[in-house]
């Protein structure tokens, strides 16, 4: 146990230490330890509180963020569980549309200590106890649950889920999950459960998706199939089995999947509509309203700024859209830091003819590529031809992101785009100061 007092953050940054040095020598590969905590908790959900989890490669945060932000809208108490953070730790774990405060977090990790006993847990599967043990003690009216790597394994998976929800279906930890979509669907597709509604928001899945609707009787919902959506340049609407929506204005966030993730949200609430109804009102408020650090987060400023966590190359392809349809930039400057297992040749490739500089950060991880070991992959692919780059292209590197920040900043004209990418904690390494104003300070505001 850990001795009691002090100040809360520093006392559950030292839960979180410990966390990651309680890793099993040899992982079941099994959800049977965390099955065993969870009932050692007695950790459920009420019979009138509906569970929606969602799992993807991508659009599993955005998607959860409108989710929250229309049923908050609509006057429901809603827990939320989001990952990863971006600063603090405690950003997972959403109560009312607020991160709940560090203090309210230790005595469930302490509840996952007494439980676990002699059984020993992953950091993930640990504070993934600790956050649901949290959210079940709170009177709610829905609870969402974004997964994190695939789904079968996930430690939210020993969850029983009233809804699920299957987003975007990409390569992504394929030592993990399968060397291709049909093994990355599979995996994902065991959130689902007998007789209760899944909800499938890429236009495109896997079919190992729908197989594993029907070999265990889950209420499939496909988009394109069970809903659909079209829009023009000012407003979209929306159709499912018996409800429908039109004329609705673009969800807050920004990029072009979001209609994609905002119509699988619909959906949800359509399964759900006996148990949790929704008005029109609250639909358009919540999508008007939603907020997500993060996602092509663009700050005004001089230069522009645009902040995302896009870590893989179905991301960063999206990403490169949403930059060519801002319009016209003389200079884009990226800040780019990433894990040294991504596929770093394709997420290069799919933004360079974008970037006229690059600044390679180190981040503050293990994990992670060095600045310099990111240079020499950019050199190596732009030597052998890979890159589709501007011909000035530069690059420097730098030992955090902020630092990389700044020195974009300092080189840039006003009139240029700054791009921050990557891995969460490039982005959370630029945000923990206050989000950024650049040619006008930091201001200091929450990044939740």
């Amino acid at each position: 146990m850990l001795a009691p007092g002090g100040d809360p953050q520093q006392v559950l940054d030292a839960w979180l230490s410990r966390c990651e040095r309680l890793h099993p020598k040899e992982i079941d590969m099994t959800l049977a330890r965390v099955a065993e905590v969870r009932d050692r908790l007695g950790l459920r959900f009420g019979a009138d509180t509906p569970v929606v989890m969602v799992a993807g490669t991508n659009g599993k945060g955005s998607t959860c963020a409108m989710l929250e932000s229309i049923a908050l809208q609509a006057g429901y108490r809603v827990g939320l569980y989001i990952k990863p953070h971006l600063v603090h730790f405690q950003e997972r774990c959403r109560v009312a549309g607020r991160p709940v405060d560090a203090a309210s977090l230790l005595p469930h990790f302490e509840a996952v200590e007494r439980a676990r006993g002699e059984l020993t847990l992953t950091y993930f599967e640990f504070t993934t106890l600790a956050i649901l043990h949290r959210l079940a003690s709170e009177p709610l009216d829905l609870v969402i649950l974004e997964v994190g790597l695939g789904g079968r394994l996930d430690a939210v998976n020993a969850i029983d889920a009233d809804c699920s929800v299957i987003t975007s279906i990409d390569l992504d930890h394929t030592e993990y999950l399968g060397p291709d979509r049909e093994s990355v669907g599979r995996e994902k597709a065991h959130i689902m459960r007998p007789g209760r509604p899944a909800i499938v928001s890429d236009p495109m899945p896997p079919a190992s998706i729908a197989a594993h609707a029907a070999s265990i009787g889950a209420d499939l919902r496909q988009l394109g199939q069970d809903f659909t959506y079209s829009g023009d340049r000012q407003q979209w609407q929306w159709a499912g089995r018996s409800r429908r929506y039109s004329g609705m204005s673009y969800p807050a966030l920004r990029g072009v999947n979001q209609l994609l993730n905002a119509s699988g949200v619909l959906a949800v609430f359509e399964a759900l509509y006996e148990r949790l109804p929704i008005s029109a009102q609250a639909v358009r408020a919540g999508l008007a309203l939603v907020e997500l650090p993060g996602r092509f987060q663009v700050i005004p400023g001089s230069p522009m700024l645009v902040l995302d966590v896009a870590h893989n190359p179905h991301a960063v392809a999206a990403l490169a859209q949403n930059l060519d349809q801002m319009g016209f930039y003389p200079r884009t400057r990226a800040v780019f830091g990433a894990m040294a297992d991504k596929d770093l040749a394709n997420i290069l490739a799919r933004i360079s003819p974008l970037v006229d500089h690059w600044h390679f950060c180190d981040l503050p991880i293990a994990r992670a590529a060095s600045a310099q070991a990111l240079r020499q992959r950019f050199d190596e692919a732009r030597a052998a031809g890979a890159l589709q780059a501007p011909k000035e292209v530069g690059s420097s590197v730098h030992p955090d992101p902020a630092s990389a920040l700044a020195a974009a900043a300092a080189e840039a004209d006003p009139a240029d785009r700054i791009l921050v990418f990557g891995s969460f904690f490039t982005v959370g390494g630029i945000l923990k100061h206050g989000i950024p104003r650049l040619g006008g300070g930091v201001q200091p505001e929450s990044v939740s």
